[in-house]
């Protein structure tokens, strides 16, 4: 990495708003904390959408006041069961990830996320079918300007691991297929880090970005036990490395689920979350 790139850091930062989920604070208050925390990005949740426009406002003048703020919406998190065997589901779910990404495009969104949603529990999915149906979904979010990015889920059995999405993703046959892929999501679907080296960072434009203790241990950690990046023991120099050396030149997304932090101020779990996601990315590039 060059010394320009070293001085400023080779990704952008961006706010998943589920990490101030327990703050209950509408979307557009989340946007201004993320703003002046100094986010470039926001990454909220469709939910979050659907709640403003459904309480009377208009997405395209809550795009326009997102902007204002400085900044952008990278991706949003939806959960359209797109992945499932049943076709009337299945029919169904497409038709929520056309509303979805049509909520997203409104508000000046480029990207939803694509997870498992609907098969967390269910083992042994031909692989195959499933990058039929994710090239149905990218083939959507094309006529939609929303990109589907099908996201890693480490508690799931369809799905959980880096070679899974990276497969699917492959077989998928499409040039808007990537991935959207987070630190303890890799923990906890047992791939190891290093891995990453093997996929395009061009393929991936949003990577959420945690931390892990040691314990729990990998079994029984979940969402809520994710923790601001440098505060665990997940080999984040080695992750960031990784992706950086991979062509990722996009959005790290601090995604956290930790009631702790709810107990705080908005401002601070902002503020810290980014402090600590900087500090973990010159550290890695030290």
């Amino acid at each position: 990495m060059d010394t320009q790139a070293a001085a400023n850091g080779p990704f952008r930062f961006c706010l998943n708003t589920g990490t101030l989920r327990g703050h209950k604070l509408p979307l557009l208050e989340e946007a201004q904390v993320a703003s002046k925390a100094g986010y470039t990005a926001i990454e909220p949740w469709v939910s979050e959408i659907e709640q403003y426009a459904a309480e009377g406002g208009s997405l395209k003048d809550l795009g326009k006041r997102i902007a204002d703020l400085g900044l952008t919406v990278e991706s949003a998190i939806g959960f359209a069961e797109w992945i499932v065997d049943d076709d009337a589901r299945r029919a169904k779910a497409l038709e929520q990830a056309k509303r979805d990404m049509d909520a997203v495009r409104q508000i000046g969104g480029k990207r939803i996320a694509a997870p498992p949603s609907g098969a967390t529990d269910v083992g042994g999915m031909d692989l195959l079918k499933v990058a039929e149906r994710y090239h149905a979904l990218l083939e959507l979010g094309e006529s939609m300007e929303v990109v589907p990015q099908l996201e890693l889920w480490g508690f799931s059995r369809t799905l959980s691991r880096l070679g899974e999405v990276a497969f699917v993703a492959l077989e998928a046959a499409h040039p808007q297929a990537c991935l959207l892929l987070d630190v303890y999501h890799i923990y906890k679907g047992g791939s190891h880090p290093a891995s990453v080296s093997l996929l395009s960072g061009a393929a991936m434009h949003v990577f959420h970005i945690n931390d892990y203790p040691a314990s729990p241990p990998r079994a029984q950690i979940t969402d809520a036990d994710r923790v601001y990046p440098g505060d665990g023991v997940a080999p984040l120099g080695l992750i960031l490395r990784t992706l950086h050396a991979a062509g990722f030149r996009g959005c790290l997304s601090l995604e956290l689920f930790n009631k702790g932090y709810w107990e705080q101020g908005a401002l601070t779990v902002a503020r810290t979350g980014l402090r600590k996601t900087q500090e973990a990315v010159r550290r890695a590039f030290s």
